[in-house]
């Protein structure tokens, strides 16, 4: 079966990635902005001083924290991935990355709440 058939109909892929130069300025913008957010979260959360009662707690604490910071990096990375990927669509997966994120801040901030140990803030 030559030249037809079920290939003969397919379009042809965009070399101009179907979004304006404006839209993708503001989306490498919220991208950047979202970044130093993170930035700032990240300092933040350094300079948090945590008296962990083991190391069970540091553990959580860390992750805690990561996960936290994480988020902001995360949100980042969707508009910038969303601004330079010529179909957007296939980033949908990417929406799991915030939903993990987000459960594993749940579950360590409940688990460190239960703990005896505590965060002091250094200001």
């Amino acid at each position: 079966m030559m030249g037809g058939g079920a290939f003969a109909a397919s379009p042809t892929p965009s070399t101009s990635g179907g979004s304006s130069p404006a839209a993708t300025a503001a989306e490498l913008a919220a991208a950047a902005i979202f970044l130093l957010v993170g930035i700032r979260s990240l300092v933040r959360w350094l300079r948090t001083e945590f008296t962990p009662v083991s190391i069970g707690d540091r553990l959580l604490y860390v992750l805690h924290v990561t996960a936290r910071v994480g988020m902001w990096f995360a949100f980042g990375g969707f508009f910038a991935g969303y601004a330079v990927v010529d179909e957007p669509w296939r980033l949908r997966w990417y929406v799991f990355v915030p939903i993990g994120l987000a459960s594993a801040q749940l579950l360590t901030g409940l688990l460190l709440s239960r703990s005896p140990g505590g965060v002091k803030e250094e200001r």
